[in-house]
């Protein structure tokens, strides 16, 4: 109960001084793994600079917002949020943080005008000291859950306010929160917001300890709908033509091997059905591929740039960034990671480009959203196996259903519309709350 989670809370502020002197003596044990980290690709050699808290950019003159996402699923649902905050104020800037290079790729494609993209600074103080005076923010808003100590200590001793934004407090990481009750809770009273992705989010925000909490809305329903390159999705519209087929999406290990079994279960009673898998990690593509021929299966593989032929069964979409075209070429969509315990991959991307959604037992990462896909008939749950090959039938042959799942969903999504508006109009509050000498963070 609550009263669990606070006990040993005096412990926090000795853990945290612990944590900060082992990253200011561990400099060199850092330096090393990030110079591992750049060997692996995982690392930006040209901008490494970045993570050492310096910038070869100006801040530019007027309010500044701080954004920090960890990724590419955080950074893009933070994309309405920036865009409804920059057409409010025309002085206002942002700045947003990531830590991962696919997400920095994204970023430079996808940040609006006045907005910008900086990688995150390595959790040691000093070079986040760099960071913040450099950049000066006025204010900061953390995306999900990432917590990193230095970071949101620094930021709170230069009285700079904070706002967590679609917070999220799994279950899971609730419980493994309880074990240090004083660290979380220190993090979190730092916070003058705390906004969860859902009720049950803020709930475990306020036992977790923070003061001032709320539900808004959860802001993935705003993302745009994933970009598609128009002249590849006519180009494999023409090779598919009008042959039936289904999309299992964002597939993890396991789960390629079902979708095999679906297609020669129905593929007799579906003449020319097509089956097209886009794995999750796309380096995957290749084993998928050859486990799939030995199974007897005519595939074709999309970073091989081979065709769809009539005899092609299924297509492995081993690429990057190209999950939108799928969509649009299929409206029958299973979403991967959860016929494995993995916890589900999002089901909204789906909804958005109208697809009928399917997904398995394991949606815990997504468990409100799936509750609510049930309640208003916007998804089909299987068990296993035998039951999505059904339940993939059952929706190519009952157009009827199908479309009744599509409608439902585009109706589910639009009820939950106006949550950037509402988020926008409490962090502007708070910003120009802070302007006037009367920020409720600097008064705490």
């Amino acid at each position: 109960d609550r009263g669990d989670v606070r006990h040993g809370g005096g412990d926090g502020p000795m853990m945290l001084m612990l944590y900060r002197i082992l990253t200011t003596v561990g400099g060199p044990a850092i330096k090393y793994y990030l110079k591992r980290r750049i060997v692996e690709g995982k690392e930006d050699p040209s901008r490494f600079a970045e993570r050492k808290g310096k910038s070869a950019q100006r801040r530019p003159k007027g309010p500044l917002i701080w954004l920090h996402a960890a990724s590419v699923g955080e950074s893009l649902s933070m994309l309405p949020l920036i865009e409804t905050l920059l057409n409010a104020d025309s002085q206002l800037h942002v700045l947003m943080t990531t830590g991962t290079v696919t997400s920095a790729a994204l970023m430079a494609d996808r940040l609006p005008e006045r907005s910008f993209h900086q990688y995150v600074p390595v959790d040691r103080a000093a070079y986040i000291r760099k960071f913040l005076s450099h950049w000066r923010p006025d204010l900061a808003l953390w995306a999900e859950s990432e917590f990193w100590p230095n970071l949101l200590m620094e930021t709170q001793r230069r009285n700079v306010p904070m706002i967590l934004v679609n917070g999220r407090i799994s279950p899971k990481s609730f419980s493994g929160w309880r074990w240090f009750p004083g660290v979380i809770g220190q993090l979190l009273r730092g916070f003058t917001l705390c906004l969860g992705q859902t009720e049950g989010d803020a709930d475990r925000l306020k036992q977790l300890g923070a003061r001032n909490h709320k539900c808004l809305g959860n802001l993935k329903f705003a993302v745009p709908p994933l970009p598609a390159d128009t002249e590849e999705l006519i180009r494999l519209e023409q090779q598919i033509s009008s042959r039936p087929r289904w999309l299992a999406a964002s597939t993890h290990p396991g789960e390629e091997e079902v979708a095999g079994q679906v297609h020669a279960k129905i593929g007799p009673r579906h003449p020319g059905l097509l089956t097209i898998i886009v794995p999750r990690h796309a380096g995957r593509g290749s084993d998928i591929a050859v486990r799939l021929r030995s199974e007897g299966f005519f595939t074709a593989q999309r970073s091989r740039q081979e065709t769809i032929t009539p005899e092609t069964e299924i297509y492995i979409a081993d690429t990057m960034g190209e999950l939108g075209l799928f969509f649009r070429l299929s409206d029958i969509a299973f979403i991967g990671k959860s016929l494995v315990p993995l916890g589900g991959q999002n089901p909204l991307e789906a909804l958005q480009l109208d697809c009928a959604v399917i997904h398995g037992p394991h949606m815990a990462n997504f468990q409100r959203i799936t509750e609510e896909m049930a309640k208003t008939g916007s998804a089909l749950a299987v068990t296993g196996g035998g039951a999505l090959a059904a339940a993939v039938e059952t929706l190519l042959k009952d157009d009827k259903q199908r479309q009744s799942l599509i409608e439902n969903g585009r109706e589910y999504m639009e009820s939950h519309s106006h949550v950037v508006d509402r988020v926008s109009r409490e962090i502007l509050t708070v910003l120009k709350t802070d302007a006037t000498g009367k920020s409720p963070h600097a008064a705490a």
